[in-house]
């Protein structure tokens, strides 16, 4: 096949098919291109069977369009390739082999909020103060127990206080609820099949002989059960390669872990090594501050994009009076660029976090400049679609307790929650699910109605079950007697779920209720996409990974905002951020401004943050401040500077790190009169204290 329109180093990583290969892939060097090249490469070049070819991604998005570009090239279904998610190939294997894991076939995937319902109820089964015991800081910490592949036997090793005890528990009774509902959660999809290998040896061979080459996009955002799965898989012919970007690991706190690309060469004996650094998107300038920025973290592979683009405008600096003040820059700069002929479409607004993002939207809609927010809402997570979602998971699954006790009286139908406890109480007693123990009152008219349902899903196509559905359980009529605009707009969010129906009709043509639910079950967590084309783009730099637009705004980049309060007490923190740092700047084509502000009103807190480091870091060579000041480096002559306007009491400074008895270790953002507000490690937060209190000592 023809590679001509490549540079050499990608063609390097295309040609050379066997062995372990870690391609080094900076920010816009494409590495998609280079992937589904190689995919192409192996089954043209190498006539290698498309499925013994495993190729992983992260998000079904890219995994689509992997799929599109390998079509374009050879034409051939691919559809019978496995280029996936890590959780799709996991769930695709779960399907196999079923009954071996000691489930039934019509299991059901809970999310996010159902995994925290059901942590909620075992709290409450357990008498335990849902204020003490956080049930969001339970089931985070039974997810991240999940993706270091640990067993609530594992973490009672560990235990070293009353919390422990009962996040141990907890995880117990979570894990024995998801089975006897017959559930997964979406980190089972990745522990279950891990669990089937080392269960099942003669499984775990025939997947490795099956999958002689696999590839695996975005190694830098792996965790340790990922990490686990590619070496069981790899094993045998060790033809792996592993594409990323060490400099782009920004998913820490969701536990991926950037050693595992630092870490692949020890691995993996042998390994080439390819270089992917020269960018296609950006200009000199702007690359040249990426590279000064990222350049200060120490754990990260050597390497230095560069170029062959113009060196393009300097990058912008202006730092505001306060958030109004910013809100005002960006709008006042975006109206510039309208002027200019700009299209919407092509500028982005980047924030550290979505509360920041409410002042840029009112300026926006002040001046009647068009704009979406992406990732501020999820269509999934919507009310009305959960429980419609619920109703065809419960006609699937009747030992779903989950999906049950949340739709059981919706619309309402007088099921209160005393009848629900009860019946609970009696499934767990007769060690059965909710369903099959309803045998009287309004919850058996239920009980038939969704038995009716049932049938009626055999009979029809799924987007006449929803119309059925909408009807008779009442959902649609009570809607429509409220009459009101909320309720009416649910009613279109329930008619646009047809429309998510038909499409999968259309693309797949007669679909069963199973492979409806396995799909949506796997997307629910994209954000929304809106249909709107030519409006300005504003999200959190954690949602820009892998865009690119011509002209970017980069906003709030201060101590204590970006980077984040949360990470000021951890070098590796720090590095982190640094990493959001890069990603944000190398999001940016030809146009880049970074803006702060001297005072900001966040999260009801008055903050007087010194600019960001990372500012610091960058160049003057690529960098233009409006002021003319000098950028000084050095963080600490920075804060030494910072004008605490509430106090003069030089005991405390933002920086500062103090020790406090219930709270560990925190840094101090700002200072008052009487008192501090104090950044403390995930899951406290943001505490304001007293400044004298004898609970808390400088350190």
């Amino acid at each position: 096949m023809n590679l001509d329109n490549l540079n050499d180093k990608q063609k390097e990583a295309i040609v050379n098919t066997d062995g372990p290969m870690l391609i080094l892939a900076g920010a816009g060097s494409g590495k998609t291109r280079v992937l589904t090249t190689k995919i192409a490469y192996l089954i043209k070049e190498k006539d290698v069977d498309p499925t013994r070819i495993l190729a992983i991604t992260f998000t079904n998005k890219a995994a689509n369009e992997m799929k599109q570009r390998v079509f374009n090239m050879l034409d051939i279904d691919t559809n019978i390739m496995h280029i996936s998610t890590f959780h799709s190939f996991g769930l695709w294997i779960i399907k196999r082999h079923y009954e071996e894991l000691g489930y039934k076939s019509n299991f059901t995937i809970v999310d996010s909020d159902d995994s925290l319902s059901l942590v909620k109820r075992i709290i409450k089964d357990m008498n335990l103060d849902p204020k003490i015991y956080n049930p969001k800081t339970i089931r985070n910490r039974i997810s991240s127990a999940k993706n270091e592949l640990m067993y609530p036997s594992d973490l009672e090793k560990f235990e070293n206080n009353d919390i422990d005890s009962i996040v141990t528990k907890v995880y117990f009774e979570y894990q024995k609820k998801l089975k006897a509902n017959n559930s997964l959660d979406f980190d089972d999809l990745l522990m279950i099949p891990i669990e089937l290998f080392n269960k099942d040896k003669e499984v775990l061979k025939y997947y490795q002989n099956l999958f002689e080459y696999i590839l695996i996009d975005e190694y830098q955002d792996t965790n340790e059960v990922q990490y686990i799965l590619t070496k069981l898989l790899s094993a045998k012919y060790k033809n792996i390669c592993v594409v990323g970007d060490p400099d782009q690991s920004i998913y820490g706190f969701r536990g991926s872990n950037y050693k595992n690309i630092l870490n692949f060469e020890h691995d993996y004996k042998n390994t080439k090594v390819i270089l992917l650094e020269q960018n296609y998107r950006s200009t000199k300038n702007i690359l040249g501050a990426a590279n000064d920025v990222i350049k200060n973290n120490k754990n990260r592979k050597e390497k230095n994009l560069w170029t062959e683009n113009i060196d393009g405008d300097k990058i912008k600096y202006k730092r505001c009076n306060d958030e109004k003040d910013e809100a005002n820059y960006v709008v006042e700069n975006v109206k510039k660029l309208i002027n200019s002929n700009v299209k919407l479409e092509d500028i982005l607004v980047l924030y550290r976090t979505n509360a920041q993002s409410r002042n840029i939207e009112e300026a926006f809609l002040r001046e009647n400049i068009p704009y979406k927010v992406v990732g501020s809402f999820y269509f999934y997570n919507r009310k009305e679609i959960k429980d419609l979602i619920c109703y065809l998971k419960l006609i699937y699954n009747s030992f779903d307790d989950m999906s049950l006790i949340r739709i059981i009286n919706v619309p309402k139908r007088g099921i209160g929650l005393k009848t629900i406890e009860n019946l609970t109480k009696k499934a767990n007693i007769l060690n059965d699910c909710i369903f099959n123990i309803i045998d009287s009152g309004k919850e058996l008219i239920f009980k038939n109605l969704i038995l009716e349902l049932k049938k009626i899903s055999e009979e029809v196509t799924l987007t006449e079950l929803i119309d059925i559905i909408l009807d008779k359980t009442g959902m649609k009529k009570e809607l429509e007697m409220e009459d009101t605009i909320e309720s009416l707009s649910r009613l279109e969010n329930l008619e646009e779920f047809k429309s998510i129906t038909r499409n999968f009709e259309n693309t797949y043509g007669i679909v069963s209720l199973s492979e409806f639910l396995d799909e949506i079950s796997l997307v629910s967590d994209v954000e929304e996409h809106k249909n709107e084309t030519n409006v300005v783009t504003l999200m959190t730099v954690h949602s820009a990974k892998g865009l690119e637009f011509d002209y970017v705004f980069i906003v709030g980049l201060e101590e204590g905002i970006f980077p984040h309060s949360m990470s000021l007490y951890n070098p590796n923190d720090i590095e982190e951020e640094r990493r959001l740092c890069y990603v944000a700047i190398t999001r940016a084509k030809k146009d880049l401004t970074i803006i702060n502000a001297k005072k900001r009103l966040l999260y009801g807190i008055d903050s007087y943050n010194p600019p960001s480091r990372f500012i610091g870091e960058i160049n003057d060579d690529y960098i233009l401040k409006e002021d003319k000041e000098k950028l000084n480096i050095n963080l600490k002559q920075r804060m030494s500077k910072i004008n605490i306007t509430t106090s003069q009491d030089e005991e405390y400074k933002p920086g500062d790190k103090i020790m406090h008895n219930e709270f560990g270790e925190g840094v101090i953002i700002t200072v008052e009169k009487s008192t501090l507000t104090v950044a403390f490690k995930h899951p406290i937060g943001i505490k304001k204290l007293m400044k004298h209190h004898s609970s808390f000592k400088k350190i």
